[in-house]
């Protein structure tokens, strides 16, 4: 009980005194004009549609399915040349 307690006491002062940190020092003010102007080009982006994401996801899928298909047929038919044509193990 009281050791837990003691724990997230710990961990919240801890987050207290990084923010206070962060507050008052040069660095750290930096870093929140940073964080204010990524926050505003992040506005700024023009987000796709629920229709061109569905779209783009569409032709990604599509794509690794023909991948995969190719890259098997490829590893077939190099298995087939290797193993069967030129060092003639057949597969029982």
């Amino acid at each position: 009980g009281t050791a837990l307690v003691l724990r997230v006491l710990a961990v919240v002062a801890g987050f207290l005194a990084g923010a206070a940190v962060a507050w008052f020092s040069e660095p750290g003010r930096q870093f929140g004009v940073f964080a204010g102007e990524a926050i505003t080009e992040v506005k700024k982006v023009v987000w796709p549609t629920r229709k061109e994401t569905m779209q783009t996801t569409a032709a990604v899928f599509a794509f690794v399915v023909v991948m995969a298909i190719f890259l098997w047929i490829s590893d077939k038919t190099l298995e087939w040349v290797l193993y069967d044509l030129i060092l003639g193990w057949k597969k029982t």
